[in-house]
């Protein structure tokens, strides 16, 4: 069984709660998002396996997730990059905020969400039962096709993407 961290909105630990159980209560819980570009500028999206608990099918950034109890978040988030993308590689912490949605399944996605951003260019082994497919896709391109294809893309990304462009020089 996984749990989430509970926190409150300046990310002091509440508390531990099933993942699936903090997802039904859209309970504030702590989690990850990490934003890789190529040399190109082009951003390295990743489509979740149709398999997946929620969104499946759906694409996203390169990685998110939830770091484990007595876990440093940037440790989770390099743990998770080899677990779904087959890969590691320098990422640094660009900011944090709150953002609550709602998602398929009944399932309400309430996180404070920490942003990491990296450069890489090396070789992608996806893990098939967390990805289905992946691709680099110029910014602009990008955002022109989340604007007009919304429902192809996860709702934590849709935010999380006008965070980032917001918020750091690409």
């Amino acid at each position: 069984m996984e749990y989430v961290i509970l926190v409150d909105e300046k990310d002091n630990q509440l508390g531990l709660m099933e993942k699936m159980e903090a997802h039904e209560k859209g309970l504030l819980h702590r989690a990850f998002s990490v934003f890789l570009f190529n040399s190109k500028g082009e951003m390295l999206l990743q489509q979740r396996a149709f398999s997946k608990y929620h969104s499946g099918g759906l694409w996203t950034n390169a990685c998110c997730s939830h770091p484990r109890d007595g876990e440093q978040t940037i440790a989770a988030a390099h743990r998770r990059l080899k677990e779904e993308m087959g890969f590691d590689c320098e990422i640094k912490k660009a900011f944090h905020f709150i953002y609550k949605s709602a998602l398929d399944n009944n399932l309400t996605e309430h996180e404070l969400d920490h942003v990491f951003i990296g450069e890489y260019e090396g070789e992608i082994i996806p893990n098939p039962e967390e990805v289905e497919s992946y691709q680099y896709m110029p910014v602009s391109a990008l955002v022109k096709d989340v604007e007009n294809n919304p429902q192809n893309y996860t709702e934590w990304f849709k935010i999380c993407l006008e965070e980032v462009l917001n918020r750091v020089k690409i």
